[in-house]
C-alpha cells in the first residue's frame, strides 16, 4: 500500500523514477522520506547520472545480510599477534641534568 502511495506521489511530482529508486538530487532533498521508505518498503536505490550508485536500507536488513562477527576476548587477540619475540625492555632514564 505504501508503495502505491509512493508511486502516486512520484507521478504527481512529475518524476518518472520507479518506486524505490531515487535520483541523487531528489534523495538529498527528501532524505527523511528515503529513510522512511527504506524502513517500511525495503531498500531504496539512489542513482547518479542514471546509474545505480548506493542503496539505503534499514539497519535490520543490513544486519540480516551482514551478520556481526564475534569478537575475540582482548587477551586472546593480543596472543594471536605472536609478539613473543618483541623486546619490550626500556632503558633506565633518569632525565637530564639542568642548571638552575
Amino acid at each position: 500500500m505504501a508503495k502505491q502511495a509512493n508511486l502516486k506521489t512520484a507521478k504527481r511530482a512529475g518524476r518518472r523514477t520507479p518506486v524505490g529508486r531515487w535520483k541523487l538530487e531528489d534523495a538529498k532533498a527528501r532524505f527523511s522520506e528515503v529513510v522512511r521508505h527504506a524502513r517500511e518498503d525495503g531498500p531504496q536505490r539512489v542513482t547518479v547520472r542514471g546509474h545505480d550508485a548506493v542503496v539505503v536500507m534499514s539497519v535490520e536488513e543490513f544486519e540480516r545480510l551482514v551478520p556481526e562477527k564475534p569478537r575475540a576476548p582482548f587477551v586472546e587477540f593480543m596472543e594471536s599477534l605472536h609478539l613473543g619475540g618483541l623486546n619490550l625492555e626500556r632503558e633506565l632514564d633518569r632525565g637530564r641534568d639542568v642548571e638552575l
